[in-house]
């Protein structure tokens, strides 16, 4: 075995807890033969990712672009939808594709490269763009940053599940989310050291970062060791839509868990909508929300990894304790506009509260991944990932413009207990799901 391997066999078992890193369940044996290289490789383009994210965020970095151009204030309000729903309601539509293709991973790498190519245009719309048509465009090069983001996010998946056995994906996502906090981290102090400098120039370096994120995202992602899989049963999109409804109808288990997913969608509703709370109460603009950023950043390095090692152990645990926190998180935020002025009207206790929420966020998200994952055969992963993608997609719009709506006429105090009965909701959906590990 060469030096390099034997390193990253043995990062591999540290990261892990494996003293023997050929441990694997459910991958042939060339896969795990590869699987500490192809471990690596898999953290490496999450964090190229996760820093590219940040760079070119839909609830900062975008709406300062639209301003800096002078684009309308209602398309601002496109930006997250779009960015959201965007990467996830296509999805159904390509998984029968995907199924064609033995190695997944080059569906990945063309879903890095065009999201490379978006921000790239979006640093031009930066420099040159300018009013409606430039906040037009914007919008439109945003469609297919976040299309290009739902393909790589599904092949991503199944990558993920042929590459990567059971017991070790979700600390491969725990591990994978605390790189991520750390970009996070460097992105909201890059934020609050450049609230004071709004050029154009600045700002398309930014997005320019985001773009090499993904050009490094992409590469890891050819390098992964894809063991060529069954191309049977690919399928067109409308075919793909029968067979996921019928799905819905025939796996009770998968219709259960995307009603835990639904509800469990608070936690990620109410993240902006406390950050928009602390903006009300202390009046802070950007170097507020790029404090929030950091305080994410560093909440999410500490809390990924512990729920990744207790989503390998009981990934449905995770999801029921996760919705627990979130309605405690709901109703401390809601809490501290009671309490004294000199409390309420500072941004502290709204990003504590926010770190919390982000925390908890993380034990969400992780859980739902490593249990869609783990629930699924190899057969079939790409299929249950998508539909149970799209579904969402379409959830969080419509889920989305009420919560828009209750907000304008409850506040955003009001909202929170809103999604804090949600989360309790979720906790005793999640509660009664079967054990897939």
């Amino acid at each position: 075995m060469a030096r390099h391997d034997i390193a990253e066999s043995r990062i591999y078992e540290w990261l892990t807890g494996d003293e023997d890193s050929r441990m694997c369940d459910d991958i042939p044996d060339s896969a795990c033969r590869e699987q500490p290289r192809n471990f690596m490789l898999h953290l490496w383009a999450a964090l190229g990712n996760k820093l590219a994210d940040e760079l070119s965020s839909a609830r900062l970095v975008l709406p300062w672009l639209m301003g800096l151009i002078g684009a309308p204030v209602w398309m601002v309000g496109f930006l997250v939808p779009i960015r959201e729903s965007g990467a996830l309601l296509p999805q159904i539509f390509v998984a029968g594709f995907i199924r064609l293709k033995p190695q997944r991973k080059w569906v990945w790498v063309t879903g890095a490269c065009l999201q490379a190519i978006a921000a790239l245009l979006l640093a031009c719309l930066a420099l040159w763009g300018s009013g409606s048509l430039g906040g037009g465009l914007v919008l439109l090069v945003l469609v297919m940053l976040s299309l290009a983001r739902g393909l790589s996010s599904i092949a991503t998946k199944d990558v993920m599940g042929k590459t990567i056995a059971k017991r070790r994906r979700g600390t491969l996502m725990g591990w994978s989310g605390s790189i991520a906090g750390g970009a996070t981290l460097a992105a909201g102090a890059v934020l609050m050291l450049l609230d004071d400098s709004r050029g154009s120039l600045t700002l398309a370096a930014l997005l320019g970062l985001a773009a090499l994120g993904w050009a490094v995202n992409g590469l890891c992602a050819a390098r992964i060791e894809e063991t060529p899989g069954a191309v049977e049963g690919g399928e067109n999109a409308w075919d793909s839509i029968k067979q996921g409804l019928s799905l819905l109808k025939e796996d009770r288990t998968f219709l259960h868990f995307n009603l835990s997913r639904a509800l469990l969608l608070s936690s990620a509703l109410a993240l902006p909508y406390l950050a928009l709370l602390g903006q009300q109460q202390s009046g802070t603009e950007l170097s507020g929300l790029g404090l929030l950023v950091v305080v994410s950043g560093v909440a999410a390095m500490v809390a990924s990894p512990v729920w990744g090692k207790r989503a390998d152990q009981s990934s449905r645990g995770v999801m029921r304790d996760a919705a627990v926190g979130t309605a405690l998180c709901c109703l401390m935020g809601a809490g501290v506009t009671w309490l004294p002025a000199g409390v309420s009207e500072q941004i502290w206790p709204y990003a504590a509260v926010y770190a919390l929420l982000v925390i908890v966020h993380h034990g969400v998200r992780l859980g739902r991944k490593t249990y869609l994952v783990d629930m699924a055969s190899q057969d079939n992963r790409a299929l249950y990932v998508a539909l149970s993608n799209t579904l969402t997609g379409v959830l969080m719009l419509v889920v989305g413009g009420v919560i828009g709506l209750l907000a304008q006429w409850l506040g955003s105090a009001a909202l929170l207990l809103v999604l804090s009965a949600t989360a309790v909701a979720a906790m005793a959906s999640a509660k009664r799901l079967p054990e897939v590990e």
